[in-house]
């Protein structure tokens, strides 16, 4: 293999030496079963209801979930990694196994630590956020005091969570075993050939519109044959979850998203009507398209053909020079990160077999370093899927002095930093860009990437929210989910998408999560909101990199909307903040109409 001068495997043995055989890493998950326990202890003796005098007792309960929420962290990310380098690693998986169970007694001595908060006096409870010890964790604390049900005893709680287990996430596990059994015939030039799912989506990218077209045809059929037992699933995981939040007072179905999101109703219902009043141009990049194909409309298995067929390698060790001469531009900090993670073996990126197939990015807040897999093929969505995992390490890097009980920051800005790193190279590489095909190229893939947050998650979201209505009233039928979904694509893209999928309430995985509903609008939330960050990062230039290291530091302590307003200054319940990201969209939009139109 060509020699580099940046490494593409990564250390792991400065973390744990001697990976799932390390002797440190099973002696270091034999002192967190020990700090379980004696948080277990702590639970037992503690009183209720809890008075002031006995905030030691309450700070000693939160150090204990801090410190062992980080060690989970830093256990679990490494048999992440462990299991995929090599999938085969049995003694990882194992491993993976006895950490599961350690957690899963941890997860049920926190819930009682919860409702022990929920049963607090409100004049006492205001006196302890008072007190020094617990004024930092206020958010945190209050958000477990209000999220947690007092409705039901210990008893029902406990015979509720079985049945969650038995029945509910049941359904969800029923769904992803059925995925996974069905095969597709599809014929590849000539040849035909049977697919797993996932190969057959895979094919929406493939160069011969025959071969796109056929996969999708083929996928409509099967789910066609199989559409009672999916619906029947559907339905089931939708009524469940209707009965659960009955049960709990919980009014609305896009109640519990919204408060996992840490965001009001009102900032998602103003970034989804900013999103529609800016439709028309990604409708008119996506009709504009279709007429240089020769159709009147994109039709839908086109959508993620190339446009261009820019097949210009780039060597890995270019790639990591590139990423570091733009991250630079940015700012020191920015430039220092990424060059102690491209030399001290952070990157996992060789392209062998044998590897898991998909890309993250795994934190390690004990010995505050992330480590970023991929595998790394030499084109330029390489080096994208690179910085984008790069990103979600710099927002490690940025919470490294943050207390593990404020760490955990919600899904809506999880995609903050990955969309921004990616952002920086998009421009550099328009920038750089030799001919009229690469711009196109590049323009293509970021409005790719435009019209999946602005109108595939709007339709997602549209489908989702009139399905739990019409759930209310009993089972929704086959028939009638097709129409739901028909109708939802049609708003969401502006009429602009001809032959689309009908069974996508089938074969998208996100309706059958058991753990919440709406795994969509905060998809599209962390994207543009992203790109609303990166519009003010443009105009203030390297100034800028100081306040969004303090955004990412303080994601995890405080709700969306006053996070930007403590960083920014700017309230995003207003129209004005959202459009500053989407203009940069749209300026894409017109741009490759422009280029094309000549």
């Amino acid at each position: 293999m060509e020699q580099t001068s940046y490494s593409q495997v990564w250390n792991l043995d400065k973390i744990f030496p001697n990976g799932s055989q390390s002797t440190q890493f099973k002696s270091f998950i034999k002192q967190m079963e020990l700090k379980v326990q004696a948080f277990e202890e702590n639970v037992k003796v503690s009183s209720t209801p809890i008075e002031v005098k006995e905030v030691n007792n309450v700070l000693t309960l939160v150090q204990y979930i801090a410190e062992i929420r980080v060690s989970l962290s830093q256990a679990k990310s490494f048999i992440t990694c462990l299991v995929s380098q090599n999938p085969k690693d049995q003694a990882a998986v194992i491993l993976r196994g006895k950490v599961a169970q350690i957690e899963s007694r941890f997860e049920k001595e926190l819930s009682k630590v919860k409702k022990l908060l929920a049963k607090t006096k409100q004049d006492v409870w205001k006196n302890l956020l008072k007190t020094e010890e617990l004024e930092s964790f206020n958010f945190v604390l209050n958000e477990w005091r209000d999220n947690t049900p007092n409705q039901l005893s210990e008893e029902s709680q406990n015979l509720m969570s079985d049945l969650m287990s038995d029945g509910y996430h049941a359904w969800g596990n029923f769904y992803h075993a059925l995925v996974s059994s069905v095969s597709v015939n599809v014929e590849i030039e000539g040849e035909e050939r049977n697919l797993s799912v996932g190969q057959a989506i895979n094919l929406r990218s493939h160069p011969n519109e025959k071969v796109r077209k056929h996969s999708h045809y083929a996928l409509e059929d099967i789910w066609q044959e199989k559409e009672d037992l999916f619906s029947n699933i559907l339905n089931h995981i939708g009524g469940f979850r209707l009965q659960v939040y009955k049960m709990h007072g919980i009014k609305s179905v896009i109640e519990e998203p919204l408060k996992k999101n840490r965001m009001k109703e009102e900032t998602l219902d103003v970034m989804w009507s900013v999103i529609s009043k800016y439709k028309r141009f990604f409708a008119n990049y996506l009709n504009h398209k279709a007429k240089l194909n020769g159709d009147t409309k994109m039709k839908a298995y086109n959508f993620w053909a190339p446009y261009t067929n820019n097949n210009q390698e780039i060597k890995y060790d270019d790639a990591v020079k590139l990423i570091i001469e733009h991250f630079k531009e940015f700012g020191p900090e920015l430039e220092s990160f990424v060059i102690e993670a491209f030399k001290e073996g952070w990157v996992e990126a060789e392209n062998r077999p044998n590897k898991t197939n998909y890309g993250f990015c795994a934190g390690f807040p004990l010995t505050g370093e992330s480590r970023v897999f991929m595998t790394f093929g030499g084109t330029f969505l390489n080096v994208l899927s690179l910085v984008h995992e790069l990103g979600h390490a710099f927002h490690n890097h940025a919470m490294k002095s943050v207390n593990g009980l404020n760490k955990r920051y919600p899904m809506s800005i999880a995609e903050t930093a990955s969309t921004f790193s990616e952002m920086i190279i998009f421009d550099a590489a328009m920038k750089k860009a030799k001919s009229k095909d690469e711009k196109l190229f590049i323009l293509d893939e970021k409005l790719k990437r435009s019209v999946m947050n602005f109108m595939n998650m709007h339709s997602r979201f549209l489908f989702e929210q009139r399905f739990y209505e019409e759930r209310k009233e009993g089972i929704v039928s086959p028939g009638r989910l097709k129409l739901l979904m028909e109708e939802a694509i049609h708003e969401a893209y502006d009429g602009s998408l001809e032959h689309p999928s009908i069974y996508s309430w089938v074969w998208t995985p996100h309706y059958y999560i058991t753990e919440s509903p709406f795994y969509n609008f905060p998809y599209t939330f962390g994207y543009l909101f992203a790109l609303c960050i990166y519009a003010k990062g443009k105009e203030e230039g390297k100034n800028f990199e100081g306040a969004y290291i303090n955004i990412l530091r303080d994601s995890g302590s405080m709700t969306t909307e006053d996070l930007v307003m403590k960083h920014l200054g700017v309230d995003i319940t207003s129209e004005a903040f959202w459009e500053k990201g989407i203009e940069l969209c749209v300026r894409d939009a017109e741009e490759f109409i422009k280029l094309t139109s000549s």
